[in-house]
């Protein structure tokens, strides 16, 4: 019963959040619920030292949770697949060069860009930390975000064609993230893994590949289905069975959990409501899926929010976290524009559209959360406290100015 309560505790905080952030901040929801759940922090350790029982039973509260497992075991798939049943299949294909060289060659590109630079301005702040380990940060807090990028660009004023291209590398870049974070988190705790070009592509391949045919499988069988009989309750459930069973199935396969909501949410929302549904079924899943996206966004952003309370000495990384924001950032833009120079797409690439997809590849709750699946170790806190900043910046300033920045540079550069 104590997750219960813990998770009943959280939903209501997440309500009242959301209540308080319309009423009052008037801000994209997941942003002003994570910005309300931050400065509740403060308040929280700022008082700490007056009622110092209720600052120790919040966090133990919050450090009850495993982000980890929440988020990558469970929350992730409700919130892809609520995301990609949205998405035309259309715009996906028309776009897909370009989202699949950023969801891979630029997660890689990034991965390396970050580490080395990393490990080379560090020993000028006088702080000593291995290669590996600073590799091991450009790996997870290269890969952008989906939960955070479908949900703010969702205001944002982007064309849709740029949208279609940051959504859709948010959507597909996690199987090669997850698997040069796993390759690279291994080294870094000193385990013997095969190296080999092929080793390597093979993982990446079973995991990226494996995932999305499974997802395909899914999405067909369920639209199959759904044809045969109608009916919004049971069409509803059988989505449901999809994303719970389906990343059961997933990862007992081994394979990519976020791939296979992803495919599945494709195939269904494009293949599956053209064929399977009348529009009543249509409309109710439709708004079953937005109301699932809203209450998960809410609580994921305000566990965002609230694991300030997990780095205590959050303050002592600040210039480091400063610093970090801006290399992100850099590696970001080199890993998008180099890209566009050697590869030969059909569509051109200019310095507005540039812009877009360097400030709108938003970091969020899944870097977080692969920074907390580290081992307890010398260099964690550190790993933890850069990468918290650069999330937050990445939300709030970047999330927030994106729709500013289109308006500005699109324009100009058309």
């Amino acid at each position: 019963m104590e997750l219960y309560y813990s998770f009943s505790i959280l939903l209501v905080l997440a309500s009242f959040f959301a209540y308080l952030n319309l009423r009052f901040l008037k801000l994209p929801s997941t942003i002003g619920v994570m910005i309300i759940a931050m400065i509740t922090s403060i308040i929280l350790v700022v008082f700490g030292h007056i009622f110092p029982d209720t600052l120790t039973r919040f966090s133990k509260l919050i450090a009850e949770f495993d982000f980890t497992e929440v988020l990558m075991g469970a929350m992730l798939n409700f919130l892809l697949f609520a995301g990609a049943i949205h998405i035309n299949m259309l715009d996906l294909k028309e776009q897909r060069w370009p989202i699949i060289v950023f969801s891979t060659l630029s997660v890689i590109l990034s991965t390396l860009i970050v580490g080395v630079l990393l490990y080379n301005i560090l020993p000028l702040l006088s702080i000593e930390v291995p290669f590996i380990y600073c590799l091991l940060f450009g790996a997870l807090i290269s890969p952008t975000d989906p939960i955070a990028v479908l949900g703010i660009l969702k205001n944002a004023n982007v064309p849709k064609s740029l949208e279609t291209k940051v959504a859709g590398e948010s959507l597909f870049n996690d199987g090669v993230a997850v698997v040069v974070f796993a390759v690279i988190l291994q080294l870094a705790q000193g385990r013997n893994i095969d190296l080999s070009f092929s080793h390597i592509s093979w993982l990446i391949i079973k995991e990226a590949l494996g995932g999305f045919l499974l997802g395909m499988v899914l999405g067909i069988t369920a639209s199959k289905a759904m044809r045969k009989i109608d009916d919004y309750k049971v069409s509803v459930l059988i989505t449901l069975s999809v994303v719970m069973g389906g990343y059961l199935i997933a990862h007992a396969m081994h394979i990519s959990g976020p791939l296979t909501m992803v495919a599945a949410g494709l195939i269904i929302g494009n293949y599956g409501k053209k064929t399977a549904m009348s529009p009543i079924t249509k409309d109710y899943l439709n708004k079953f899926w937005e109301l699932i996206d809203e209450i998960m966004n809410a609580i994921l952003f305000l566990f965002i929010g609230f694991e300030l309370l997990l780095i205590p000495d959050i303050l002592g990384y600040w210039q480091i976290g400063l610093i970090c924001i801006l290399l992100v950032l850099f590696s970001r833009f080199l890993s998008i524009w180099i890209p566009t120079l050697v590869i030969p797409f059909k569509e051109k690439f200019n310095r507005g559209t540039i812009k877009i997809l360097v400030w709108g590849g938003l970091r969020g709750g899944v870097s977080i959360a692969l920074a907390l699946s580290i081992e307890e170790g010398p260099h964690k806190q550190m790993l933890l406290a850069i990468t918290y900043f650069v999330v937050v910046f990445s939300i709030v300033v970047q999330g927030l100015s994106i729709g500013k920045l289109a308006n500005k540079v699109l324009p100009k550069e058309a």
